[in-house]
């Protein structure tokens, strides 16, 4: 892989753990059960995504 393409694994990985720090951040916050839900349905398609990354490595 050359230093770019690793560079984007990298910054991809970052967003993703971002992703899902803001979504955990938020269901703590949230008192509505629907749209916490939905938010806790998010922090899981992100956290799915990341593992998809990490697997591909």
């Amino acid at each position: 892989m050359t230093t770019k393409e690793l560079l984007y694994i990298e910054d991809a990985l970052s967003h993703e753990k971002y992703f899902q720090t803001v979504c955990n951040e938020t269901i703590n916050k949230i008192q509505d059960s629907d749209l916490k839900s939905c938010v806790e349905q998010l922090n899981q398609k992100h956290q799915q995504i990341f593992k998809s990354f990490c697997n591909l490595l």
